[in-house]
């Protein structure tokens, strides 16, 4: 089996795995392509990795007792086949693991599930939405299957919605809002979205939010 393509690793971080101290391994590939992408340098599937796998692994082994866990970015780390056996291998050094994911793989993230402490999906949007903002037909489905998955499992999760005006407009994102809640989602933060030739954010979204973000149990606005 192909060893997990590593684009690169975040030794420590306080914020990637809700309470926990953990690395970040950044995957290679992802199937998208949002203009807001963080990581455009590990979209490329084909791309060979930074890092070698057994390496991280190396590197993991020796920090037993300083990280508690460890978890999976990208890219998507749901693209490669080699995921699973990877996450088996953290756990067995005793990690928690953590997945950061766009939900376009909703049975790969079902089968991953038991191997997974915690969750963070990205919900772009409204279905509808979906594909100008990936780029890819058929995205959005994909996604909010992946979203029942979560929701009819045990599996910690957050959803988080990167937004821009730009994007889609305010009565949108209220009606996305309105869904999650719907749904059950408990955890949503709202992520403030920088593009390039687009002028900066300076809309109250919180307004905009008014009496549905009270739904969450926890609702955080990032990117102020």
């Amino acid at each position: 089996m192909a060893a997990l393509r590593v684009g690169g690793l975040t030794r420590w971080t306080s914020i990637d795995f809700p309470g926990r101290l953990a690395a970040v391994v950044f995957c290679q590939g992802c199937p998208w392509r949002c203009g807001y992408c963080h990581n455009p340098g590990l979209l490329d599937a084909a791309r060979p990795g930074a890092l070698d796998w057994p390496a991280v692994l190396d590197f993991l082994r020796r920090r037993r007792g300083l990280l508690d866990g460890v978890a999976f970015s990208g890219g998507e780390p749901l693209a490669q086949s080699a995921l699973p056996q990877a996450l088996a291998q953290v756990r067995a050094l005793g990690f928690a693991t953590a997945l950061h994911t766009g939900g376009m793989y909703p049975q790969r993230l079902a089968a991953a599930l038991p191997l997974l402490d915690w969750v963070g999906l990205d919900i772009k949007a409204l279905p509808r939405h979906y594909d100008a903002i990936t780029r890819t037909p058929g995205s959005g489905a994909r996604a909010w299957q992946s979203l029942q998955r979560l929701l009819d499992g045990a599996t910690a999760f957050e959803c988080r919605t990167t937004w821009h005006p730009a994007l889609f407009d305010a009565a949108a994102l209220r009606a996305l809002a309105t869904r999650l809640a719907d749904l059950g989602v408990r955890h949503w933060a709202l992520q403030r979205c920088t593009l390039p030739g687009l002028p900066p954010w300076r809309g109250d979204a919180q307004a905009v939010l008014q009496g549905v973000q009270e739904r969450f149990a926890r609702f955080e606005l990032r990117g102020d």
